[in-house]
């Protein structure tokens, strides 16, 4: 939690625009005629921020105080509203079936892969039948793979860089079939792009309830 207090403050890690995963994926929230949404792990609040725009009822979750503060700001200044909770993603403190989507925009890899399930196993818990989980995750073909201190199978921790100190966990699908194997309907989709000699390499996921 310490690291990410201090990482919050960055403004490399604070935008203001809302990724194109979130964007696009606002078409099926309509056509399901979705009303409340968890953003789990919102960091500064840009997903928070667009979606209550977009009109919807949005619940933002994030272990950072630093995170927190920077989203109730934001929200101040545009007049608008949102519950905001400071949380660990592996107990959410929601009750049962009472969301139709949660969104997971880089931050469930930041964990041990145990407590990815917990965290999967919560978010299947407070999902509505039919509800939907949309996350992305660290895919095996990253460059990042590999690099850092080892603590367990395919998970390291940062030994440089703006994540220092962080704990990243890398899936294939393989995995994530495994991890996810208690919605009835799953569908991945790799996106990749090269900078430089790096490979970025995620994992999106869309899970039905």
């Amino acid at each position: 939690m310490a690291e990410w207090n201090h990482i919050l403050k960055r403004k490399e890690y604070t935008p203001e625009k809302s990724t194109e995963l979130v964007v696009n994926l606002i078409p099926t929230l309509k056509k399901k005629n979705v009303k409340r949404i968890l953003d789990l792990g919102c960091g500064a609040g840009r997903h928070v921020i667009y979606l209550t725009e977009k009109g919807f009822e949005v619940h933002g979750i994030d272990i950072s105080r630093t995170g927190l503060k920077t989203t109730k700001e934001k929200l101040e200044k545009r007049r608008l509203g949102a519950e905001l909770v400071k949380a660990d993603m592996k107990s959410i403190p929601y009750i049962n079936s009472c969301f139709g989507v949660v969104i997971c925009i880089n931050t469930i890899y930041h964990q041990k892969k145990a407590e990815i399930q917990r965290t999967i196993s919560e978010i299947h818990r407070i999902l509505r039948d039919n509800g939907l989980f949309f996350a992305n995750f660290h895919s095996k073909r990253s460059g990042r793979y590999g690099k850092g201190i080892k603590i367990e199978e395919d998970t390291f921790i940062d030994e440089t860089g703006p994540e220092r100190g962080v704990l990243h966990h890398f899936v294939d699908e393989e995995e994530l079939r495994r991890l996810l194997k208690d919605f009835r309907r799953t569908n991945f989709e790799i996106v990749e792009e090269k900078a430089g000699n790096y490979l970025r390499s995620r994992i999106i996921v869309t899970a039905e309830k």
